[in-house]
């Protein structure tokens, strides 16, 4: 993963840090700006003004825009399969639970970080080589964490139809960006019935 330079930090409550603040701020405007405009439609001069910084004043957080765009989709892969894991060792036992944790921590994720789901679709060729293969490798292992849930609350399915019915499902969901807005509850519901009606199928029900 990119990393920049260690700026300076002042403690903040709950133990965050000025300097942790502001580069989330940096992130997730910068996340917006490309997902409106496109990675090449930016600059840093905007992403600046954007968090009341000068652009320039970028580079004391980040070595350049590739650096962000690195943090962000890397960072973003990272984040779903520490939370997956984190999830299954919450319901261990019990796999019709895992799976609803599972769908609903992704649902948290589509409906709230859409700008990284359409970063992800445009831009992940941009990535060095080394950051790309690691955003892949950390795809494929919280895809497995998946099917091994699928695999076990429905024992019938093969690994091919359960590892299909898991990016069929990752397909819906992550589809947010280029849906209409019902409203957080309404959507969030919404998604939550056909994730769990598309795995169902592999049932037959």
């Amino acid at each position: 993963m990119t990393t920049s330079p260690t700026p300076t930090t002042t403690p903040q409550a709950g133990g965050r840090t000025a300097a942790t603040t502001r580069r989330e701020q940096i992130l997730r405007e910068a996340a917006r700006l490309f997902a409106e405009r496109g990675f090449h439609g930016v600059g840093v001069d905007e992403i600046g003004a954007a968090v009341g910084i000068s652009g320039p004043g970028l580079y004391r957080h980040f070595p350049g825009k590739d650096a962000m765009l690195a943090e962000l989709l890397v960072g973003i892969s990272e984040r779903l399969l520490t939370g997956g894991r984190l999830r299954v060792g919450e319901t261990a036992g019990d796999p019709e639970a895992v799976l609803a944790s599972l769908v609903d921590g992704h649902i948290d994720f589509a409906l709230d970080d859409r700008p990284l789901i359409t970063l992800h679709d445009r831009e992940l060729d941009r990535l060095k080589d080394e950051d790309r293969k690691r955003v892949r490798q950390l795809q494929r292992q919280y895809v497995e964490l998946w099917v091994a849930v699928v695999r076990e609350l429905y024992p019938d399915s093969s690994e091919s139809e359960a590892r299909t019915a898991v990016h069929a499902v990752f397909g819906l969901l992550n589809s947010t960006p280029h849906l209409a807005a019902l409203g957080r509850q309404s959507m969030e519901e919404l998604l939550r019935r056909l994730a769990h009606g598309a795995f169902g199928a592999l049932a037959g029900e």
